[in-house]
């Protein structure tokens, strides 16, 4: 079977929704996540499906080698970035060279980089009257948002669209096609073996 690894930094909707799709299936299955916010909610929600986890701080994360140790042992075939905020460490990048991906909520390359998530990506949209919008699922590399682009759903945006219309449009789309772009890229990886 294979192992996913979610890192995750608030409510963890994504999170929870990749969890439930691949409990459906003895494909793959989410065998930690990993959060460097004790208040997350997302926190809340593995534990219902007794998924472990472990909350480590930033300096943890860049300073140290309890990641790095702790993906070690885990041994994940993917590594899922869902809502979470913090740059993701190059030397981490280097050791998961292609096993590691996020979502973005927006049609990158607008909209990305530092400090552009959630609400503001929305919001920005909005602002400069865009046409459309959409969903990026991309591998992470040393740069924000600037990865490899995997997968792309775009909508076209309405006049009567506002910054909260548009992130519930957006949500909608992560939550559909998030887990199914997981499941092609371990079955890819499986038919390269």
């Amino acid at each position: 079977m294979k192992r996913i690894v979610v890192f995750a930094s608030g409510s963890g909707t994504n999170a929870e929704n990749i969890i439930k799709y691949f409990k459906k299936t003895d494909f793959a299955s989410v065998t930690l996540l990993l959060s460097n916010n004790k208040e997350a909610k997302v926190l809340e929600r593995v534990k219902k499906h007794s998924i472990p986890s472990l909350v480590f701080t930033k300096n943890e994360l860049n300073k140290t080698d309890l990641i790095t140790k702790t993906l070690h042992n885990e041994r994940p075939d993917l590594i899922v970035l869902a809502g979470f905020l913090l740059k993701f460490p190059e030397n981490i990048l280097n050791i998961f060279s292609n096993k590691v991906i996020n979502i973005h909520p927006a049609l990158l390359p607008k909209y990305g980089g530092k400090g552009m998530y959630g609400m503001r990506v929305h919001e920005k949209v909005i602002e400069n009257s865009e046409k459309e919008t959409g969903i990026t699922i991309h591998y992470v590399n040393k740069n924000y948002d600037e990865g490899a682009i995997i997968f792309q759903k775009s909508f076209l945006l309405s006049q009567n669209d506002t910054a909260r219309s548009v992130a519930k449009k957006i949500h909608d789309l992560e939550h559909e096609y998030f887990p199914k772009v997981i499941q092609e890229l371990l079955t890819l990886k499986i038919k390269k073996q």
